[in-house]
């Protein structure tokens, strides 16, 4: 006997909870009770490794990355400091927010700067009253526009990248891969073994209300700038 939906007199007197229970319930009445998830098989046939070549991956990222309103712009290495020192000026940054073992050369010399550390740790209102922040990354995806970061070196603490309202992020081309089985492959082992915070970004941080209006700078920077170097 299947178990009819309750009538609106029931379910006036129920909770938000029991509501929900009794549709979980009623969703997996036909689940045998002693039926476990690796009893069910599921099928993964989709991609887990791409065939494109690397200067198509880049240009790929370069695209979709620019697609979710990110600046984007590909410099070569010795090119990279200058370009950090011009879009910091292009954007009138006089107080930079720096992680930990972020590279020396990395950081011009005319731009006030905090550095994060473990001990003391900046404060909240200290990052909210900077002018950006500058990180590398643990690694990005061409397929879907996304820097990943795992609160590795260059990158610091998750905080570090939401609080302030500009966010300029270097990806180095070896960093990209194809697809997104790719690079969870990669991340794998830091989630793992050590349990790091990981954060996707794709796009500045953005919202959007029941109309479709799109509001930036929501759950972290209004702007973000990628600087993708090789």
């Amino acid at each position: 006997m299947v178990e009819d939906e309750p009538g609106d007199e029931l379910m006036a007197g129920a909770s938000g909870k029991e509501t929900i229970l009794w549709r979980i319930r009623h969703g997996t009445r036909d689940v045998p009770e002693n039926e476990r998830p690796e009893d069910v098989p599921i099928e993964r046939g989709y991609r887990t490794a791409g065939d494109a070549g690397r200067d198509e991956i880049v240009e790929q990222f370069a695209e979709r990355a620019a697609e979710y309103k990110a600046a984007v712009r590909r410099v070569s290495e010795s090119e990279l400091p200058g370009a950090i020192s011009e879009a910091l000026k292009r954007r009138g940054v006089e107080k930079l927010v720096i992680p930990p073992n972020l590279p020396e050369e990395w950081i011009p010399e005319d731009v006030e700067t905090l550095r994060d550390a473990a001990r003391p740790r900046l404060t909240n209102e200290e990052l909210d009253a900077s002018d950006g922040v500058l990180t590398g990354c643990a690694l990005a995806i061409a397929q879907t526009g996304t820097i990943v970061l795992d609160a590795g070196p260059a990158q610091g603490r998750r905080a570090l990248t939401l609080l302030p309202d500009y966010h300029l992020c270097v990806v180095r081309e070896e960093q990209i891969t194809g697809l997104v089985p790719e690079a969870f492959a990669r991340l794998e082992e830091t989630v793992r073994d050590e349990r790091r915070a990981i954060t996707f970004i794709s796009g500045p941080s953005a919202t959007s209300d029941i109309e479709l209006n799109r509001v930036e700078g929501v759950h972290g920077p209004r702007t973000l700038e990628v600087l993708i170097a090789g």
